[in-house]
């Protein structure tokens, strides 16, 4: 299920520190760790689906927003905190568009990468939902 998970964070007056722990926060185990940035204006990210890799997207740095879609409906949700992240279960589609300058998202996944587990096609995987 889609979820947004808050990160334990940690306040102190010398700067904050917030903490990803795989079997605590992460329901899955980390096999691959990436991070978008440099992302101009009016670009997209993702605009795909995963067969079964689960991920967890944090904005590290500035803002974006991650539409989700279940085969049923969008879900439009903005990260601009460091300190929470969104689950992303397997078989749903996402794209990640709306970067603030200097922003970073910083992706977990549960599998290495393979270029077999993407669905590209939007249509084909709406057919896949049903």
């Amino acid at each position: 299920m889609i979820r947004i998970i808050d990160l334990p964070k940690i306040l102190d007056e010398r700067g904050n520190l917030s903490i990803i722990e795989e079997g605590n926060q992460i329901p899955f185990k980390i096999k691959r760790v990436y991070w978008v940035y440099d992302v101009p204006g009016g670009e997209l990210r993702g605009s795909h689906a995963l067969k079964s890799t689960e991920e967890f997207i944090v904005a590290l740095s500035g803002s974006f927003d991650v539409i989700l879609n279940d085969g049923n409906r969008n879900r439009k949700y903005s990260l601009n905190r460091s300190y929470y992240g969104i689950y992303i279960p397997s078989m749903t589609w996402r794209t990640l568009k709306n970067f603030s300058t200097n922003s970073l998202a910083v992706v977990l996944a549960s599998k290495e990468y393979d270029e077999k587990e993407y669905i590209r096609d939007f249509d084909y995987f709406l057919k896949l939902k049903k």
